[in-house]
């Protein structure tokens, strides 16, 4: 008889199994449901590097390499809804041993029931004395696990039988996904989750059922959540072998895309609203209360339009010798002139008859359907001729004034030309009179026409030059571009670009004058602009030019042909291009932009069907035009035109210059505006080539004492 204590024969003690485990030459882990470490081998050790102490009671991923990490709680999942056996069969992946090394294993898994609750065994056999079959695969394993962490769209891959198979951390983090759920793998409460975050959960659920009723079907879409946010919805079937083995939901947070497109929207609303509330001003003299030019020209053009109205008269006058009112007594007496001439000519014409101011001293009156024009104007000049006094000191205007009458088929242009010649006839007959429009006052037309052909000769003998004025950055505190300026210098005078301009748009000059400006632009500003990628040069052209079919390829071989950068170059262009039925017009800027070339619109906010198409036209950046600027006088306006038209440019990306800065106020106004860029005469007058350095000297201390003024402030 056996002894007290002692075991039969054959039987196994729990010592001995311990020393069974302890021998295997396999690595042997068991882990908790969690993936927790609850035992491991002596040949664990050996293989993974780790003693008991640094593995047990932690994170079994540690052991895995990156790509087979994600598999366990799958895996344990598969087992406990499996055949009654629970073990699988092995496997291949890749551990990571403590000194960071790969190797390729051979796994084995099954359920355990143990004291402590169901577990599972893990056997891990080392291949590395294998011959590697497949590096590819792992490496393609690792890059695909990164790939889907590293994106930024959340993703979610479901199988054919409607379990999710996996998804990466950007899902989890997107969909607030509680961690203790999904350590759950409890598909059904994850879904019942993702559903209570949804406005329409049901729709949600009938595109996936739709879906998996039609496997080869591709969905794009959009889900909105109730606290706001939304999400596009990306679906395809995902297939091995031209076999469906499950579905690819791809998710991108949409939400700061269309916040940002909604606000644009709403600017662009607002700037339309606040600019139907300036079109009164913008049709009137800021000065005086009168009518402006635009004005003018829109009721000159309505009236001759008009059946019926009988006659129409244009009365054009200017102030003889009014610099001298403002040299002598200042600005201010000047303003208080033309302030009491405006009320004087209200004085002298019916409610209905149009006054304007054109600019400066220069006033215009529209008459229809009066019976005796030349009495208005023998009356206008009487009255202006009775003294004022101004700052104590009495005045007597004194002007000359051209009077028109439309004949039959007239055009607004020339019937204010023939009011235009009949005042220059008044003030070679003496000044301080009216007279009549006659067919011999054409002299005028013939100096236009010498002007013209002076103008040709200057464009073949090359004698255009260039003058540049700079434009600064206030956040660089530099120069970061020059404007080129067309000048003409005719018998030792500089003619006023306002004057041959229009005579080089009119006689088809213009196409030879901005070739050449552009061809001085890139040789004498080449060392400058070589000094900084990011320096440009702004050249304006005008829509003559771009109806060339060619203008795009000549601006681009003369490029080429001076070594200039294209991104170097802006084109500056106005409103008015852009409503040309001419489709060239478009395509030549399309070409020129493919290239790098950038185009500004000009004198921007002047033109009122602009500012609701803007983000429509193939622009890259804006110049406010210097009517706008000109309302900044303290810099402590409140001007919200200024603030909208800045944002919605720049929620448009675009970039910002102002035009016509004379002021340190205005500088700092615009600048505290976020406006990009400013130009004008606090910085520099255009200055030619040999003044470049003298401009950027100028430019350097006007920013210099607009920074010191902001740091005062």
């Amino acid at each position: 008889m056996a002894s007290q204590g002692s075991q039969e024969p054959g039987s196994v003690s729990g010592g001995d199994y311990q020393a069974i485990i302890d021998s295997l030459p396999d690595a042997l882990l068991v882990l908790a449901q969690d993936g927790t470490v609850m035992l491991m081998n002596p040949a664990a050790e050996r293989v993974f590097g780790y003693s008991r102490h640094e593995l047990v009671g932690h994170d079994h991923r540690i052991v895995l390499a990156e790509g087979y990490r994600l598999g366990f709680q799958r895996l344990f999942k598969a087992f406990r809804a499996g055949p009654p056996s629970g073990y699988g069969s092995p496997f291949e992946a890749y551990g990571l041993r403590k000194d960071g090394t790969e190797f390729r294993g051979e796994i084995a898994c099954g359920l355990l029931e143990i004291a402590a609750g169901l577990c599972m065994s893990v056997s891990v056999r080392d291949m590395t004395h294998r011959e590697e079959p497949d590096d590819g695969l792992r490496e393609a394993m690792s890059l695909l696990s990164a790939t889907l962490e590293s994106t930024a769209d959340g993703i979610l891959v479901v199988g054919t039988d409607g379990q999710i198979a996996g998804v990466n951390e950007q899902f989890v983090s997107m969909w607030g996904i509680p961690r203790e759920l999904l350590a759950t793998h409890d598909d059904d409460a994850v879904i019942s989750y993702v559903l209570g975050l949804l406005k329409r959960p049901q729709s949600f659920l009938d595109k996936v059922r739709d879906l998996y009723e039609h496997p080869l079907a591709e969905s794009n879409d959009i889900l909105e959540f109730t606290d706001g946010r939304t999400f596009e919805r990306y679906s395809r079937p995902q297939k091995v072998a031209d076999k469906v083995v499950g579905r690819v939901w791809s998710f991108r947070d949409v939400t700061p895309r269309l916040a940002a497109q909604d606000q644009a929207k709403q600017a662009l609303a607002d700037l339309a609203e606040q600019a139907e509330q300036l079109k009164a001003l913008a049709f009137q003299d800021p000065l005086t209360g009168l009518a402006n030019r635009k004005l003018f020209h829109d009721q000159l053009a309505a009236s001759l339009r008009g059946t019926g109205a009988g006659t129409v008269d244009v009365l054009l006058l200017d102030l003889d010798d009014f610099k001298e009112v403002n040299d002598i007594l200042g600005h201010h007496a000047g303003d208080e002139m033309l302030t009491e001439v405006a009320r004087r000519l209200r004085s002298c014409v019916r409610p209905d008859d149009t006054v304007a101011r054109l600019g400066g001293d220069e006033f215009v009156v529209l008459l229809t359907g009066s019976p005796e024009p030349d009495a208005i104007a023998e009356r206008i000049v009487d009255s202006l001729n009775v003294p004022m006094w101004i700052d104590g000191t009495m005045l007597r205007p004194s002007l000359s004034l051209g009077l028109a009458s439309a004949g039959p088929d007239v055009a607004a242009s020339e019937l204010l030309r023939q009011a235009d010649v009949a005042m220059y006839a008044a003030k070679a007959a003496g000044k301080n009179r009216y007279m009549r429009f006659e067919p011999e006052m054409m002299t005028a037309l013939v100096q236009r026409t010498d002007m013209e052909a002076g103008l040709r000769l200057a464009v073949d003998s090359g004698q255009i030059m260039v003058h540049y004025q700079p434009v600064i950055s206030p956040k660089l505190g530099e120069v970061v571009q020059f404007e080129a300026l067309a000048r003409w210098k005719r018998d030792g005078e500089l003619v006023p670009p306002g004057q041959f301009i229009p005579t080089a748009e009119r006689s088809g000059l213009i196409s030879a004058i901005g070739m050449q400006v552009m061809r001085h632009s890139f040789t004498e500003l080449q060392p400058w602009l070589a000094g900084d990628a990011t320096r440009s040069v702004a050249v304006n052209i005008s829509g003559v030019q771009l109806k060339d079919c060619k203008f795009a390829d000549g601006v681009l071989q003369l490029a080429a042909s001076c070594g200039a950068d294209p991104r170097q170059l802006v084109l500056e262009v106005t409103e008015s291009v852009f409503f040309d039925p001419d489709a060239h017009v478009i395509r030549q800027l399309d070409l020129l932009r493919d290239a790098g070339v950038r185009v500004a619109l000009d004198d921007f906010g002047t033109g009122y069907s602009s500012l609701g198409r803007l983000q429509e036209l193939p622009v890259d950046a804006v110049k406010i035009d210097r009517s706008f600027v000109s309302m900044v006088r303290t810099g402590a306006e409140k001007l919200p035109i200024l603030n909208s038209m800045i944002n919605m440019a720049h929620s448009l990306g675009l970039t910002v210059t102002a035009e016509g800065i004379e002021t340190a106020a205005q500088a700092g106004y615009l600048t505290n505006l976020d406006c990009d860029s400013l130009q004008g005469y606090l910085f520099s007058h255009p200055e030619p080539e040999s003044g470049l350095d003298l401009a950027l000297l100028r430019s350097a201390d006007a920013i210099d004492e607009m920074q010191g003024l902001r740091l005062e402030g």
